[in-house]
């Protein structure tokens, strides 16, 4: 696999719809101006309703553009922002690690997702302002326990210092990747199932690295590092 910035003039071969979602201030807009821009800002305001930004990058000699939205987090706008769950293959689930009721909101907010989004979609929950150590409120073994149980990819990130954010972004952009590219395969089996039932009857077609995306999914979810 490769991870590597596109050129804006290639043929673009997939767009992947990403949604960020968690409570308030939680650090959703700080952490895709970082991906996206490269850009903090302190004095950053809250967002509202939805904004988007888009980033195109190759995975696996592919060129995807990153399609992310930024949903607001207060309360008056939740009716507004659950349409924009609609078509998104992947979602990043951030609570501050400095505000223990942004995490027990969590449970809601996925809870939430997978009401509106695909069955297949890509999530992973993100312990955001991982800079703030010594204000720690939510322990990385609770975070952990809860991926692991919901099936969740699990990372601590920092939006201010940059760290994990664009490993955060790509680590879901690969698994929706793997998805889709795993449907695809599927899907190609089906079709010549169907010109070639005499010849293929009894073949199993086996999935390149099927069997590593459940492990990767096991090895990311514990990683908070």
């Amino acid at each position: 696999m490769t991870n590597l910035y596109g050129d804006f003039n290639q043929k673009i071969d997939y767009v992947f719809k990403i949604v960020l979602i968690g409570d308030s201030a939680v650090g959703k807009s700080q952490m895709l101006a970082r991906f996206a821009r490269n850009e903090f800002t302190l004095d950053s305001k809250a967002t509202i309703g939805v904004e988007f930004q888009t980033k195109t990058l190759v995975i696996d000699h592919k060129t995807v553009k990153a399609q992310i939205w930024d949903t607001a987090g207060q309360e008056r706008y939740r009716a507004v922002t659950s349409a924009y769950y609609r078509g998104a293959v992947g979602a990043m689930l951030v609570y501050d690690m400095t505000k223990r009721q942004s995490f027990d909101h969590v449970a809601r907010w996925l809870e939430e997702l997978r009401g509106h989004a695909d069955k297949n979609i890509a999530i992973i929950l993100i312990g955001n302002k991982s800079d703030l150590g010594t204000l720690r409120a939510v322990p990385a073994e609770d975070a952990k326990e809860f991926a692991q149980r919901e099936n969740l990819f699990f990372m601590e990130t920092s939006a201010l210092e940059a760290t994990n954010v664009e490993t955060a972004f790509l680590t879901v952009l690969t698994e929706i990747y793997r998805i889709i590219s795993k449907k695809s395969l599927i899907a190609n089996d089906e079709h010549q199932s169907r010109g070639n039932s005499t010849l293929l009857k009894g073949t199993k077609i086996v999935v390149p690295d099927q069997e590593n995306v459940s492990s990767a999914r096991k090895s990311w979810c514990c990683s908070s590092t």
